[in-house]
C-alpha cells in the first residue's frame, strides 16, 4: 500500500531572489527542510516541470510542483496490541505507555514494539517515518507520548520539540534525601568506555537541561517533579545520578542497591522487587499541530510507584520520624 502526494504552488514574487530549497520550504511547509531537499535531489520536486538544483534561485512566478508516492514502511509488521489511547483525533494520537514496552523496533526486539502497536491501530502512520513517533521514552518508563498521524503534523512537532515549546514533566523517586529543588545544566553524549550508556560530556555533549523539583521527602528517598527543556537519550537518569541521586530501580546508573539503614522489611522488599527505574511521564502540554491550539494532558503515577510511595510514607511514620515534608 502506497500514498501519492501531489501539490503544486506558485512562487510569489516576493519570494524572489531566494533559493529553491529555501522557496520550496516556504511553499510546502508541511514538511521539514531536509525532506524538501531530498525530494529536490531525487527529482520529484521541480520547477515549471523542470528538476532543478537546490541552491538555483528563482524570481517568482514559477510553479513548483511535487508529485511522490511514499511506500509503506513494509519492514516493520502491524500487530494486534492494547493500547492505552489517552486522546485521538485525525492529526495526533496520546498514549499512556506502559512500563517493559520497546518503543522501537531493534536488534533483539523486531516485534511486539510500540511502532508495530501504532501501524496497527492507524494503519496511516505507515507512510510516516517511524510510524509518527516523534520522541520517545525507555523501555521502563512509564507515562505520556505524542504520535503524529500525518507528515504535516509530524514536521510541526517536530518543530515545537526543537524550539522547546512542547512542554514534558515527569515524576521520579530518587536515592537519597535532597535539600531542595534546582536545575542540571550538563550536556550528555554517549559513554567514553560503555557504548550502552550515556554520560555527562563536557566536550563532545550536546546541551542538556533538566528542572526538578521537591514533591515529598522521605528519610533516605525524594519524590521530585521533572520539566525537561531537552530530550537527550536517558537524560533525566544521567542528570539525576550526575547530582548524585540517581533513581530508585536504575542499577544502570545508580549501582548496585544498597538497602537503607532501619529499613522496614515492607520498603526493603518493595525496593528489592522494583525492578525498573521509578520514572513516569506524567504531563504533556503541546500545540496542536494543525489546528493551534494549545491542549494539556496529565496521567496519575502507575500502581508500582505508587506501591513504592505509600511503603516509603508507612516506613517514615512507623520510625517515628516527623521530617517527611510536602512542596
Amino acid at each position: 500500500m502506497a500514498e501519492r502526494i501531489v501539490k503544486e504552488a506558485q512562487v510569489p514574487f516576493d519570494l524572489g531572489g531566494n533559493r529553491f530549497d529555501q522557496i520550496a520550504t516556504e511553499l510546502f511547509s508541511d514538511y521539514s527542510r531536509s525532506r524538501i531537499q531530498s525530494w529536490i535531489k531525487e527529482g520529484v520536486l521541480k520547477v515549471d516541470g523542470k528538476i532543478t538544483k537546490p541552491k538555483e534561485k528563482l524570481f517568482g512566478g514559477e510553479v513548483v510542483t511535487l508529485d511522490i508516492v511514499i511506500e509503506a514502511q513494509e519492514e516493520h509488521e502491524a500487530q494486534a496490541m492494547d493500547l492505552d489511547v489517552v486522546y485521538e483525533d485525525d492529526d495526533i494520537m496520546i498514549i499512556n505507555k506502559p512500563a517493559g514496552l520497546v518503543v522501537h523496533p531493534a536488534v533483539g526486539n523486531r516485534d511486539g514494539t510500540l511502532m508495530n502497536a501504532i501501524l496497527h491501530h492507524a494503519p496511516e502512520t505507515a507512510h510516516i517515518p517511524r510510524a509518527g513517533i516523534v520522541h520517545r521514552l525507555d523501555k521502563e518508563t512509564t507515562g505520556l507520548m505524542v504520535v503524529a498521524k500525518t507528515l504535516a503534523a509530524q514536521t510541526d512537532l517536530v518543530t515545537q520539540l526543537q524550539e522547546r515549546s512542547m512542554g514534558r514533566e515527569y515524576e521520579a523517586v530518587s536515592i537519597g534525601v535532597m535539600t531542595g529543588g534546582g536545575v542540571v545544566d550538563e550536556p550528555i553524549g554517549r559513554h567514553p568506555h560503555n557504548r550502552q550508556k550515556q554520560a555527562v560530556e563536557p566536550v563532545n555533549g550536546k546541551d542538556a537541561v533538566t528542572h526538578y523539583r521537591l514533591v515529598e521527602r522521605f528519610k533516605n528517598h525524594t519524590h521530585i517533579r521533572l520539566k525537561l527543556e531537552t530530550g537527550r537519550t536517558h537524560q533525566i537518569r544521567v542528570h539525576m545520578a550526575f547530582i548524585q541521586y540517581p533513581l530508585v530501580g536504575d542499577p544502570q546508573y545508580g549501582g548496585r542497591l544498597k538497602m537503607p539503614k532501619a529499613c522496614s522489611p515492607e520498603l526493603q522488599d518493595e525496593l528489592r522487587h522494583f525492578r525498573r527505574q521509578a520514572l513516569h511521564a506524567k504531563k504533556l502540554e503541546l500545540s496542536h499541530p494543525i489546528t493551534g491550539e494549545w491542549m494539556e494532558w496529565e496521567i496519575d503515577l502507575p500502581d508500582d510507584m505508587k506501591k513504592l510511595l505509600d511503603a516509603l510514607k508507612k516506613d517514615m511514620v512507623e520510625s517515628g520520624s516527623n521530617d517527611s515534608e510536602y512542596f
